[in-house]
């Protein structure tokens, strides 16, 4: 792996020469000190003057083959959409599968995503396909037996098989997990096998949780009154290595126990709010119990996009009005939530530009409109520019688009075109 000097690159407050070697930041220095190194070797520099360094964007929560389904359910509510959902999928095969993450692939990396936690079925396919695209995915098996015994037995024996060809897997960028989609499609005995299995395994649990008002309602319905954050804790399944999308529908037990187990909560707001799924999200009382919150922009058959900026726009802008207070959600908190809380999360060393972390990084062109102003780079980043000033971006190590151009882009556009026949 060759190594990767940026030259007089802002980052933080002032500018550096950044040296990327062995897919980690490896040194960082004031700018023009870097002409005084002996570097020798595969190196390539980059004159970054005008740009600002950010760390890659970690995307928690999304569904990457859904690329090919945006606007297939449109003004629906929330479990008439599911229903249209699950059809579709039964349409799917692993070529789709493939096709269909590399589009998503594309969308995340031309707007700042270097690090995905993904959900869906042929998982394998969607690593083929982020591998070759160079960026790093989370995802394993993805369990929803819908109660039914026989399809629970089928699904065990397959999480067995592919989690032992998966874990410890030879491709790069893999973080490989477990995922079970919800409480209420997936049986207790399912459930309980799948965490026993995470914990054996030290796998991170991708799960839904807490995502609609409905959901818990017919939960406590079922299960003598509990939640299902209760649900889960009376199961034994809530930890640190869980990782809950949503979690919206909470009341103040839920929250005390997901600060206590260390859930790691992921916001969804474009999802939720064009679902109608609700709109309150308790960030501040979520991070004060002690639970890791970040941020996921799911998938694009309801959020349509994968554009992590406009989601922690709209995560903060959601924040300030319903809680009447312009204060909530700084700058500082947003960027974390999109960044390094996702690594933490995902247990790697990422979501920062500091020495020996991942060298994950965006570079953003500041020779434009948005960032003329004075103001905090992050208000004009976050609040006032889109994703088209993400110049360059390098995921562990290597470039995955240099200067807005992303290398086979317009075949996987021509492949995407050929498979969204199955779905149509």
């Amino acid at each position: 792996m060759g190594a990767i000097l940026l030259r007089n690159i802002t980052a933080g407050s002032r500018a550096s020469d950044i040296l990327i070697s062995g897919g980690v930041i490896s040194r960082i220095a004031p700018a023009g000190e870097s002409r005084s190194w002996d570097l020798a070797g595969d190196l390539e520099i980059m004159d970054c003057s005008g740009k600002v360094a950010v760390p890659g964007f970690v995307n928690m929560h999304t569904h990457s083959p859904m690329s090919l389904m945006r606007g297939i359910g449109e003004d629906m509510l929330f479990h008439e959409w599911l229903r249209k959902i699950w059809a579709t999928e039964e349409k799917l095969d692993h070529e789709y599968v493939y096709w269909a993450t590399k589009v998503a692939c594309v969308e995340m990396i031309r707007t700042g995503t270097t690090t995905f936690n993904d959900q869906y079925w042929f998982f394998e396919d969607s690593v083929r396909a982020a591998s070759e695209m160079g960026m790093r995915i989370a995802t394993g098996y993805d369990i929803m037996d819908k109660g039914d015994p026989g399809e629970a037995e089928r699904q065990k024996a397959q999480c067995e098989l592919k989690s032992s060809q998966f874990m410890g897997s030879s491709f790069p960028g893999l973080i490989y997990g477990l995922a079970f989609h919800a409480v209420y499609s997936v049986s207790e005995e399912m459930i309980l096998w799948a965490a026993d299995f995470a914990r054996r395994h030290d796998l991170n649990l991708h799960i839904h949780l807490c995502e609609t008002r409905r959901e818990v309602e017919d939960c406590r319905s079922a299960h003598g009154g509990l939640s299902p954050v209760q649900y889960l804790d009376r199961l034994g399944v809530l930890s640190d290595r869980v990782m809950a999308a949503h979690t919206l529908w909470l009341d103040s037990e839920d929250i005390r126990t997901l600060g206590k187990r260390r859930v790691n909560c992921i916001h969804n707001i474009n999802s939720n709010t064009k679902l109608s799924s609700g709109y309150r999200f308790l960030y501040n009382e979520l991070r004060d119990a002690g639970a890791n919150v970040c941020i996921g922009t799911d998938g694009c058959a309801s959020s349509n996009n994968l554009d992590m900026l406009e989601a922690m726009k709209t995560s903060a802008i959601f924040q300030k009005a319903w809680r009447e207070d312009p204060s909530a959600l700084p700058l500082g908190e947003l960027l974390d939530m999109a960044t390094i809380n996702g690594a933490k999360a995902l247990r790697f060393d990422g979501g920062r530009i500091e020495e020996g972390a991942a060298a994950d990084l965006n570079i953003v062109d500041t020779d434009n409109t948005f960032f003329l102003s004075n103001g905090p780079f992050l208000a004009n980043l976050i609040y006032s520019a889109h994703s088209d000033c993400i110049d360059s971006v390098i995921c562990n190590g290597k470039f995955i688009m240099r200067g807005r151009e992303i290398p086979g882009e317009e075949e996987i556009i021509a492949n995407a075109r050929k498979v969204l026949a199955k779905i149509q």
